[in-house]
Formats: C-alpha cells, structure tokens, sequence
C-alpha cells in the first residue's frame, strides 16, 4: 500500500511516499536551495587549466561551474580515437571568451561551484535527447536482447551522426510513431534555446526545469496502487494527467504533513540516533568528504548466541541504513561500521541484504565491499545537498560544533502555523520573531505580507526578539488596534 502526500501551499515544496505505514522517500525543496542540476545556461570560459584538463565557465552565478574536458561537444564530436584524444591538450577543445551552452551536472556544495557538462540532456516522457550526445542507450531494465536491438535500430535510424538517445523503461510500450513524435518535439525544445542562448550577451540561464514537479510526476507514474493527496488544485490537476489513481485534494486548515503526524519525521530524518524495533541504534555522522554509520547492539541482546545477536542487528542496522541514506539524501563516500563479524558468511549475507536495499534507490549507487578492518564501503551520486545540509546551519552559538533549524525552516514553519488561522475570526496576530527569521518570512521589501494578510484575512505585527538562534513566537492574536497598542 503506497500513499503520497503533497504539501505544497507555502514556498517551502515537500512531498512524503509511505510504503505499508512506513517513509520511503522525503523530498523538500526551500527556494534559496532550489535544485539547479538539469538547468541550461549560456556559458562563458573564463579559465582553462591545461593541468586539470578542465575550465572555469562562468554562468552569471555567484560561483563558475566546472567543466571537465571529457563534458565538452568539442572533445566528443572530434572524428578522433579517443585514446588520441584523451592524450590533447583541453586547450585544444576551449578558448577563454568562448560561449557555449552548458548544464548542470551536480549543483554547488559549500565553496565548490557546480559541475557542469556541455552535452546537454533534454528528458522527455519517454527518451532523453542529446543533441551533441552521439550514441543510443537503452535502459537496463530493458533485459530482453530483442526488445534491446529494436529500440537500438530505431534510434540510430531516426537521429544524425551528432544526436545521443537514451530510451526510457517506458518507450519499451510506445509506437515507433509516438517516439518519433516526441522526438520532433525535443529537437524544437532545442531549437528554442539554442536561439534564446544566441540572442543573449551575457552568461545566465535559459531553460530552467522544475525538479519538484518532475520528481512529483515520476514518482506518481511509478505508483501502481494507493493513493494521492495533494494540498494544491493546480498540483492535483497536474499529477491526474499521469496517473489513473484518484489524486485527492486536501481542503483542512491543518498542514497536510501534520494532519498525517508526519511532520515528526522530517525532525527524525536529520537527528543524529536512529534507533531501531529491537533497541539496537546507528550513529550518523556526516562530514564534507564522506559519512559514517556507526552500528551499535544498543539494548538488543537476541535470543541465540553473541554471533546471533551480532548477525540479526547487522541486518536490521543494513535495512535500516539503505533506507536512511535515501531519506537523507546522503551521497559521495559512505562507511559503514557494523559491528565486527568473525564469520565471512555472515559479511557476504550483509553485502547481499545491502546490495538487495541499495537496488531500490534511484540514485546511482555502487556498494564496494568490506575493508580489512570490517567497515563497508559504498558510494552514491551526489546531485544535490542532503536532507541535513538544506534545513540546518551552522550554529552561531557554538560556532558549527552543533546544528539548529535555518532561519528559512523556522520562516517556514511560521507560515505554515499562520495558514491554520486563514478565516479565523481574528483580525490581526502579534508574532514575535528573530530578525533574521522575519527578512526570509517577508522576503525582500517585504513582497510577502501583502499576500499573506490577504490569504490569511488578518494583518500581520512583529516584534523583533533579541536571540542569536533563528525563532518565533505568536504572541496574541485578536483585534488588529489592540495588538497595535500592545506593540508599543
């Protein structure tokens, strides 16, 4: 039974995919930490560095994004051996001051800038487009050679010696009519960028995907059964297009994750203990370069020997690991200290458990084995920040030794908390908050308010309160001249 539940009302987008009572995936999307990976710019080099093999692109972002030789249509369409090619120089590929289109591979983390790639991708419901991409591909969940080799035909008939296809799982059931049709389509979708990018003359984006309601569609496509809900007309609309599950609209003043007590979840999703049934817990830390699981017995004694009981809170701890590092969105290098098995069976059933798990995430993965001193070794592709990064900062109190909610979570929450009282009785509400929280409620010259006084039927008073921690309070609520009064 699979239930998804869509709060997006408010600025901050999130959506939670139970499976059986239980979360599989947790998504959150906050505005100043939009997903920018598939967006398409008009690039400038500014920098090549011969020793990496890579440039400096400039895409009128506070930071360049990084463009290695390997990503340029330059180097790929050069009627070259590759070998021959890998041995040239990048300055044989790029100049500084050459424009190019470019997209995003993986977004900017910390004082690294975005990656970036010069074969650019455009998804379509049933092929990815490249029109400097070269080669066919079809999905690995295409296992039949014959289904393999029709799709392979058609798309080297149909695209030019520059074009790239990737065939989608979902092409396996179209017409070759409707492929081509969509096809058509992606090649017009290119055209209009391409001419957007040439009459622009300075670096800067021009073609923006929307990865919330992408995400969206793709998760309600994969839905077989259970139900939808959303707290948006426009967003059930949308998702009934795709789908032959009813998508519900949720009409309560109450936040739709709260109706469901799952706003508790998002909290448990970046605590640092996970504990599990049996009393036994995993310690998650992470760090800029990799992540640790540290797996511990806790309370779990089991019901056989030590080795027993060291196996089955393995395997609990793996189950619970695989699910975790998707709703974290954990990525790069992760270890995972198990607690040490003497008997090599046992670490094979563990790999097998964890390679089992690790196949339900969309996400590239790659599980490497166990290193001498027992700590398994995984990585997973890093596209964005995890859960962690994007709901918390850095601690001004204990200068990044610890982490509290952003000034942006707690804004959010804010509005969340003031839309239960939309057609309230009362005419005004007293909120005092932290500076810092009010600029991200407001936004800038308070855009904000005039929409939220109007949505909610009240006007909105702050008093400002003085703590170096990101916070809120609502004071009163009531009639809008005694509040003004109060407030001096």
């Amino acid at each position: 039974m699979e239930k998804l539940i869509i709060n997006s009302t408010t600025r901050e987008k999130r959506y939670i995919l139970l499976k059986d009572h239980v979360v599989e995936k947790l998504v959150i999307e906050q505005p100043k930490q939009q997903a920018t990976v598939g967006n398409i710019y008009l690039g400038l080099t500014e920098k090549v560095l011969p020793g990496l093999n890579a440039a400096f692109i400039g895409i009128g972002q506070e930071k360049s994004g990084f463009l290695h030789k390997e990503k340029l249509s330059s180097f790929v369409n050069e009627d070259q051996e590759k070998a021959v090619k890998e041995n040239r120089s990048i300055s044989s590929y790029v100049h500084q001051g050459e424009k190019m289109l470019v997209q995003i591979e993986k977004d900017a983390a910390g004082t690294k800038g975005p990656r970036l790639t010069g074969i650019i991708e455009l998804a379509g419901e049933h092929m990815i487009y490249m029109p400097e991409g070269r080669y066919v591909a079809i999905s690995k969940k295409i296992d039949q050679p014959t289904d393999r080799h029709r799709l392979r035909s058609f798309g080297m008939r149909e695209k030019n010696d520059r074009e790239g296809l990737i065939f989608r799982t979902s092409s396996l059931e179209q017409s070759e009519s409707a492929l081509l049709e969509e096809l058509q389509n992606l090649r017009e979708q290119y055209k209009e960028i391409s001419a957007l990018a040439a009459s622009r003359k300075k670096p800067g984006l021009v073609f923006e995907e929307d990865v919330f309601l992408q995400s969206l569609i793709e998760e309600v496509k994969k839905m077989k059964s259970g139900e939808i809900l959303a707290d948006d007309r426009s967003v059930q609309t949308l998702l009934g297009r795709y789908t032959s599950l009813p998508v519900t609209f949720y009409h309560d003043k109450e936040n739709i994750l709260a109706s469901h007590s799952l706003e508790g979840e998002i909290e448990k999703a970046i605590k640092r203990i996970v504990w599990l049934n049996q009393g036994s817990y995993l310690i998650f830390d992470e760090a800029e370069a990799l992540t640790v699981i540290d797996v511990n017995t806790g309370k779990f004694s089991g019901k056989q020997n030590r080795q027993d009981t060291v196996y089955k809170t393995n395997e609990l701890a793996a189950r619970e690991a695989a699910r975790q590092i998707r709703l974290r969105d954990l990525a790069g290098i992760i270890l995972i200290d198990f607690i040490d098995m003497q008997n090599e069976n046992d670490k094979k059933s563990i790999i097998k458990v964890m390679g089992e798990e690790l196949a339900k995430d969309e996400r590239q993965t790659k599980l490497i084995g166990f290193t001498p001193l027992g700590i398994l070794q995984l990585t997973r592709k890093k596209t964005k920040n995890s859960l962690r990064e994007l709901l918390t900062s850095s601690c001004r109190v204990c200068h990044g030794t610890g982490r509290v909610l952003s000034a942006e979570s707690i804004a959010f929450r804010l509005e969340r908390e003031l839309w239960e009282y939309r057609g309230s009785d009362y005419d005004a509400v007293l909120i005092r908050l932290t500076q810092d929280v009010k600029d991200v409620f407001l936004g800038e010259q308070a855009v904000h308010q005039q929409r939220l006084e109007d949505t909610l039927g009240m006007k909105l008073l702050f008093s400002i309160a003085e703590d170096v921690i990101p916070s809120y309070e609502i004071k009163q609520l009531g009639a809008y001249s005694d509040l003004k009064k109060n407030l001096h």
